[in-house]
């Protein structure tokens, strides 16, 4: 095989994926959305890592992104898609956006580049103790503070590794929104 015929496979093969997951967008944004979510509940449930205020604001942003991805894939199946398919896709790019801006500001709180928000002030995850003291109220439970990073994988945070997925989602959101065609969908 030549350098050449390499590189046009490749470049087919580019082609394909993109017009794949233009195409596909709202499932695939909805379906990402609810593989965060999940992820982050697996780190909570059994990880035993509880999440901060901001971790709980990032959460909000790919719930409110995977409804509108299933709102839009629900949407894609009606003779309204080619009129609201720009508009939905520049929302969700909007959202993830949005979310790569929060989970910047929670890394940044964690790398003490600037402080985190006064909600964010706790003490550390609470345990069995803390759930039984408050049950019998006498003692409150205080969230994990969110200028510590739970959890660093490749020297990036939960929050840091958010960053980047948010961006990503970010882009195929604007590409699936200027995609140039539905007629070969």
């Amino acid at each position: 095989m030549t350098n050449q015929s390499v590189e046009s496979e490749t470049k087919g093969l580019v082609a394909r994926v993109y017009d794949l997951v233009t195409r596909h967008w709202p499932l695939l944004a909805f379906l990402s959305s609810a593989l965060m979510l999940a992820i982050a509940h697996a780190f909570e449930r059994f990880g035993g890592l509880a999440p901060c205020h901001l971790c709980l604001k990032q959460r909000e942003i790919y719930w409110v992104a995977g409804t509108v991805g299933l709102v839009a894939l629900v949407l894609q199946r009606t003779p309204l898609w080619p009129r609201l398919r720009l508009p939905a896709n520049l929302l969700l790019g909007a959202l993830f956006l949005y979310g790569a801006g929060l989970a910047t500001y929670h890394a940044g709180a964690e790398w003490k580049w600037w402080p985190g928000p006064s909600s964010c002030s706790g003490l550390g995850a609470a345990g069995a103790a803390d759930l039984e003291a408050m049950l019998k109220g006498t003692s409150k439970i205080k969230a994990p503070s969110c200028d510590k990073a739970a959890w660093v994988f490749l020297g990036l945070s939960m929050a840091g590794w958010n960053v980047l997925i948010s961006l990503k989602l970010a882009v195929w959101s604007v590409l699936a929104a200027l995609r140039k065609s539905e007629a070969s969908a």
